[in-house]
């Protein structure tokens, strides 16, 4: 059965872009708005103490679904310190693994991490094939190297993030990243936002078919919207990634383009039964976290009022 979540980055902290409302607040505010379980987001925005940060969730009656770390994969010089860091949050995550749903275990999610890279944070959502990392082998052998170990020194299982102003974006870039990776030790998060503002169209059939495309990878879903006329302003003036976002091209769920009653079904279809996650990413002092995370609760419960 599926059951909806929502994240820290929708109250504007994210991926060390700077911290959106203190945690305590932004967990009030996730369960007041009704939902169940939330991810970590950048280490040390919630407490690190594992006692500490078990009062906090089992207090709330919150299962903790996964974390965030960006590593560079395409540096095998950045595999160590990558590897501490992810094998960090891992241990934190298993620490508050029996909180909550029972039938759900933690996950790690990787990503490369996204804007180092001039070509791809200007040109995020919009990149053309001559943009492709060209070797993929040593890319997947990190990937491969930091799952292997978060799994034997855990127990987690490992997801990973394609992200937009990262290495992997596009759908064939996703491809070619799960043809050189271990498939019992490498997972895919599905974003749908993401997802379609990677492909580099305004094309809603396209997340449908990415669904069915990479349905034997996809171990975890995140739901976030995309506003076509901001994707297309931002393909036609140059955006680069972050003035994207900090346009709201991640807009509430159903004022954008993702055909999220259609991607209900498809989950459906495909047979994934796992927790979604609602991000609507937003840098801090954006918007209004708490009304947006209320509206995206509120339209979850209309196309799917038995979920």
């Amino acid at each position: 059965m599926i059951r909806f979540a929502n994240a820290p980055c929708s109250w504007g902290t994210i991926e060390g872009w700077g911290q959106g409302v203190p945690y305590a607040q932004m967990l009030d505010e996730l369960v007041q708005t009704g939902y169940t379980a939330t991810e970590l987001s950048d280490y040390g925005y919630m407490p690190t103490e594992p006692a500490q940060l078990r009062f906090e969730l089992e207090s709330r009656g919150l299962t903790m679904l996964g974390a965030y770390e960006g590593v560079n994969l395409s540096d095998p010089n950045a595999y160590p310190d990558g590897e501490a860091r992810v094998l960090r949050i891992a241990q934190l995550l298993k620490s508050v693994a029996d909180l909550g749903d029972s039938h759900w275990q933690p996950l790690a999610i990787l990503a490369d991490q996204h804007s180092l890279v001039e070509t791809r944070f200007n040109h995020a959502g919009r990149i053309q094939p001559s943009m492709m990392l060209p070797d993929w082998r040593t890319f997947a052998t990190g990937a491969n190297r930091l799952a292997k170990t978060v799994l034997e020194q855990t127990g987690l299982r490992t997801v990973f993030h394609p992200h937009c102003a990262g290495w992997v974006e596009t759908p064939d870039e996703i491809a070619a990243f799960l043809d050189h990776t271990d498939p019992s030790l490498v997972g895919l998060v599905f974003d749908t936002g993401h997802y379609l503002f990677g492909t580099g169209a305004n094309q809603p059939q396209a997340v449908l078919d990415g669904l069915e495309r990479f349905k034997q990878r996809i171990w975890y879903m995140h739901f976030k919207d995309m506003n076509p006329d901001l994707a297309t302003q931002a393909r036609l003036e140059g955006w680069n990634y972050k003035k994207s976002v900090e346009h709201g091209i991640f807009c509430e769920l159903g004022a954008g383009i993702v055909p999220f009653p259609a991607v209900l079904q498809k989950l459906e279809q495909i047979g994934y039964h796992g927790w979604v996650t609602v991000e609507q990413d937003v840098l801090s002092g954006m918007g209004a976290p708490f009304d947006s995370a209320n509206r995206n609760r509120q339209y979850l419960k209309r196309i799917a009022p038995n979920l």
